[in-house]
């Protein structure tokens, strides 16, 4: 039998599931089809997302895309601003500031919307990223203002504008700020300002745009926020590419420039790291690219996008969004926007940036249940429970030669013919690399595979997996961090494999909430 025509069976009954549940009340949040009857089974079914997500946050409508986060001193807690992705979103006005608080970067709650689109004819008619700095009492949100209609506007495609508020919750524009490309920048990609304080204390922004055709990081510098005055090019961006939503940081003894790389042929976050600015900004100096690291700085996969950061003091993490898969289909384009993913930073002894999994997404899945270790040899693979909507997996996996091959598959049941999985792949024998695959199907999924990584010396990995509905990450030895959307995951088997060679699983712990 086909896997349509399976799916097509599964997805009768569960159509006859949605009837009977008429019968019963729920929550308008939740999905209509309760996983009450699939306890015990392992058959494939064809599973939807909820309508809002909490771990990898979702609102009821819409999607999140490129994140501001913010710490507020004031009230004590992380602000994540975004740009609300509606989907249809309006043809001229589009992208309002939407935002979520947290206090441990695992559950949010809504604030709403806080700044809204301008008019059709107005500069800001569209928003763009921006930061948030707080100074004197004072909230000033800087965004970036775009106007579909360039004619309209004088010619300006993008400019820099201002909002200030001093609750955080109602905010005013500033109509008499307007920072332009003029005629030394580009008025077409003028954006993404970030602002921070230097060591000067002054305020210093960048902003993201091109001079004589050619991608950098422009400075601005001002003492009071409202009056500011061109510094220059703050960074080159290297040879074609272009340097999105920046973010700039000291982090002990190092700064950091954490950014998205727009060109198709990266389009990853990434970052460079200096022990003084004049070192970080000499990492792109007459396109020298100084990497910090192994894999060009790159910190995610390609499912995780418009990173950036924020520190209550203790602890800095970053939110990115992953997108959503045209069609619901996992070898689908990646659209623009999706649910909001938080990673924690870590900080390594020689100055090098992972991501790891927030302490408390960790600590919010109470409900554990263990499984027996386990030998897998040659190709095989076990089956493992039916998951449920929001899940954690953790284990760990021991090989026996540098050349061992393992991974976890997602969306499966015992009658699917094709299924997803995460594969930690050899990429010589000390290097390895995760990698997407459709088994059953097109096989290696270009464009969303992991960047490499050193092989453990002692040969011994420490996988941990996170699934809220189609959004999984997964960490290995805090030195991988893999982000991707899953269709399928929820309410399915799983996996974990053996593509050649000797592996044993031990250390299994499967949570749910």
């Amino acid at each position: 039998m086909s896997q349509a025509m399976k799916t097509t069976m599964i997805y009768s009954f569960a159509m006859f599931l949605a009837a009977s549940a008429g019968f019963s009340s729920c929550s308008s949040e939740d999905p209509v089809i309760t996983n009450r009857n699939l306890e015990g089974t392992d058959t494939y079914f064809a599973s939807s997302d909820a309508q809002k997500q909490n771990i990898f946050y979702k609102p009821f409508v819409g999607y999140v895309g490129d994140p501001m986060p913010f710490y507020d001193p004031v009230a004590g807690d992380f602000k994540v601003m975004y740009l609300q992705d509606y989907r249809p979103n309006q043809a001229v006005t589009y992208h309002p500031i939407w935002c979520v608080s947290t206090t441990d970067a695992a559950s949010y709650t809504s604030l709403g919307e806080l700044i809204p689109c301008g008019s059709a004819t107005e500069l800001d008619a569209a928003l763009g990223t921006g930061s948030i700095i707080y100074h004197d009492g004072t909230y000033y949100t800087f965004y970036t203002a775009h106007s579909p209609n360039p004619a309209s506007t004088g010619g300006v495609n993008e400019a820099v504008m201002l909002a200030t508020s001093k609750d955080f919750r109602v905010w005013e524009k500033n109509r008499t700020l307007l920072l332009k490309g003029g005629e030394r920048y580009s008025n077409t990609d003028f954006r993404d300002p970030f602002v921070f304080k230097g060591d000067d204390n002054k305020f210093h922004m960048l902003v993201s745009t091109r001079e004589n055709g050619k991608g950098v990081l422009a400075e601005y510098v001002s003492d009071n926020l409202l009056d500011w005055t061109d510094a220059g090019v703050f960074m080159t961006m290297m040879w074609d590419r272009f340097y999105e939503c920046p973010d700039l940081f000291k982090m002990g003894e190092w700064w950091y420039l954490i950014y998205s790389e727009q060109h198709d042929a990266v389009r990853r976050v990434q970052y460079f790291k200096g022990r003084t600015l004049a070192e970080l900004k000499s990492c792109t100096a007459n396109d020298a690219g100084i990497w910090p690291d192994g894999h060009e700085g790159f910190l995610d996969s390609r499912g995780f996008y418009a990173g950036k950061t924020a520190s209550d003091g203790t602890d800095r993490y970053i939110w990115g969004w992953c997108a959503t898969k045209a069609g619901n289909n996992n070898l689908g384009n990646s659209d623009w926007a999706g649910n909001l993913v938080a990673h924690k930073l870590i900080q390594h002894a020689d100055g090098t940036l992972t991501l790891g999994e927030v302490p408390a997404i960790a600590s919010s899945f109470t409900n554990k249940k263990n499984v027996e270790d386990f030998n897998l040899n040659g190709e095989t693979s076990r089956l493992m429970p039916r998951l449920g909507v929001e899940n954690r997996m953790s284990f760990k996996v021991t090989t026996t030669n540098p050349w061992d091959k393992f991974g976890i598959s997602l969306s499966r049941g015992a009658d699917s013919e094709k299924f997803y999985s995460i594969i930690v792949n050899p990429e010589s024998d000390k290097l390895r690399k995760i990698n997407f695959e459709e088994e059953g199907g097109a096989g290696f999924v270009g464009n969303t595979d992991g960047y490499v990584f050193d092989a453990p010396a002692d040969g011994v990995y420490d996988v941990t997996v996170v699934a809220d509905n189609s959004v999984v990450t997964v960490y290995i030895n805090n030195c991988a961090a893999y982000t991707n959307r899953v269709y399928g995951t929820a309410k399915n088997c799983w996996s974990i494999n053996s593509y050649g060679g000797n592996i044993s699983v031990s250390d299994i712990t499967i949570s749910s909430k």
